[in-house]
């Protein structure tokens, strides 16, 4: 056995360890407690789970967080749930859970990096205690899926929703745009049950719901100099090389295009970014497409990162039950009120990118970091989403992007960090760095390599940002930054 293949085989042994636990409450007819995180990974493996619950006929209730704080430690110690499950989050807070809940039995099946020892009450299954990448191989949802799996061989019917949780997770980072690792695994369980579909496509976002010149001037990975955000010069571009935008009196998606029309397409579009002298961005142009079978053509389920986006919307507009109920197979009510949602998170996002995009003073550039000032304009639950979208387009691409906005009620602060591979490759991780810093300033951080966050009280902000950017620094020029 390579080590590799024990590292798999040690994960999935603890995946059946949870497995175990949760089966047991539920044949001893115990009321199962469901925590999990509000964007697209959280909600997904809330699904997942939550499914896997139904189909036992258990007794469980499920409730979506952004972090577990004193106000969640609280209600679990007055409602006395006989088991609780963490879902895509848990990991980071493996202390506070020793020391305020070590008389409850905790499952935990998380990705994030792992803060502090666990007790013998709790069953935390984790791909990084077991040399794992939990930010590229498996996200929250596939530890969810593969503890359903080993609970019943028939929650197989649920690999497509930790698929569209990866995607969401962006763990596409394998060989343009592929999941690997024990995501792979987890996608060959989806094809083999007829679930999905995977083919090399362009990379497109709406390549099932949008008309294809504003597939287009909605693209920004890669980002088009006079296509992108240009509906007008986009449909001037597929008019001039023949292609018809439209069938009859109805529009085309990108998926109605013939292969040769999709050849013609990519062509112009890679000539095209030539003639600026981005070459680069050429190689995001095509990658894997995944396309749930089972889902209706023409609808944002059909794609995966669709479907992805469309979950992330309702956790972040305060809709999390939508979700949930959308990855458990609820095709009727709340997948409707779920596209209104959608429709007003995509304003939202809009309306907050102008709003950093009008003054210089709202994005900072420092020393090694941008800060984007969101103060209390921003809702705090948006502020990862914006800052993974501005991310990407940094002037300077080798800085790490930080963005925070108040929590009034809780007179705090939250942080959303993210940044690219290439940063990662000199050795910044983000987890490391928000989780240091706001330790120093009474708060909680963490997260994964690339993306992390963290929460600090109101009046460390400033200094939070200080600390942030030193820490970046010294990673970047190769230093420990301490534990």
């Amino acid at each position: 056995m390579t080590s590799n293949e024990k590292q798999i085989t040690d994960f999935l042994n603890s995946a059946s360890e949870a497995a175990e636990t949760i089966l047991e409450a539920v044949k001893e007819k115990e009321v199962v407690h469901v925590f999990s995180h509000f964007d697209t990974d959280g909600l997904s493996a809330a699904g997942v789970i939550g499914r896997a619950l139904f189909r036992l006929g258990a007794k469980f209730r499920i409730r979506i967080t952004q972090w577990i704080g004193e106000k969640i430690i609280e209600e679990i110690r007055s409602e006395k749930p006989q088991l609780i499950v963490f879902t895509d989050l848990g990991s980071g807070y493996i202390e506070l859970l020793n020391e305020k809940l070590a008389d409850f039995r905790i499952v935990v099946l998380d990705h994030h990096q792992v803060i502090g020892e666990q007790t013998a009450n709790i069953v935390h299954v984790n791909p990084h205690l077991y040399g794992i990448d939990g930010a590229r191989d498996i996200s929250g949802s596939g530890v969810a899926y593969y503890t359903a799996k080993a609970m019943d061989k028939a929650n197989i019917d649920s690999a497509s929703i930790a698929v569209v949780g990866a995607l969401g997770d962006m763990q596409d980072k394998y060989d343009q745009r592929m999941l690997g690792g024990l995501n792979e695994r987890m996608v060959k369980d989806a094809k083999s049950a007829g679930l999905l579909t995977v083919e090399k496509d362009l990379m497109f976002f709406g390549r099932e719901t949008r008309p294809i010149h504003r597939t287009l001037a909605s693209t920004t990975n890669p980002f088009i100099p006079g296509i992108s955000g240009e509906e007008d010069k986009s449909l001037a571009f597929l008019v001039n090389l023949g292609i018809k935008p439209k069938q009859g009196e109805k529009w085309r998606a990108l998926r109605d295009l013939s292969e040769e029309e999709k050849k013609k397409l990519c062509s112009a579009l890679a000539d095209y970014l030539l003639s600026k002298g981005l070459h680069y961005e050429i190689s995001s142009l095509i990658g894997h497409v995944y396309i749930l079978n089972r889902e209706e053509p023409w609808t944002p389920l059909r794609d995966a990162r669709e479907f992805s986006v469309l979950l992330n919307a309702t956790g972040r507009m305060n809709k999390p039950g939508l979700g949930v109920a959308v990855c458990m197979g609820d095709r009727g009510l709340a997948l409707e009120e779920a596209n209104k949602v959608l429709g007003k998170y995509r304003m939202n996002i809009s309306k907050y990118l102008r709003w950093v995009m009008e003054k210089p003073e709202r994005m900072e550039e420092l020393e090694n970091i941008y800060v984007v000032h969101g103060g209390d304009y921003m809702e705090d639950k948006i502020v990862g989403a914006i800052s993974s979208i501005l991310s990407i387009t940094l002037p300077n691409p080798e800085k790490p992007l930080i963005m925070y906005a108040n929590v009034k009620e809780e007179e705090s602060v939250k942080f959303s960090a993210r940044t690219v591979d290439m940063v990662i490759n000199k050795g910044v991780n983000l987890g490391e760095v928000m989780r240091i810093a706001a330790e120093k300033c009474l708060g909680k951080g963490g997260g994964h390599n690339v993306a992390a966050g963290a929460q600090v009280p109101i009046e460390s902000t400033g200094t939070f940002i200080k600390l942030v950017d030193e820490l970046a620094g010294k990673q970047l020029k190769g230093e420990e930054i301490g534990s």
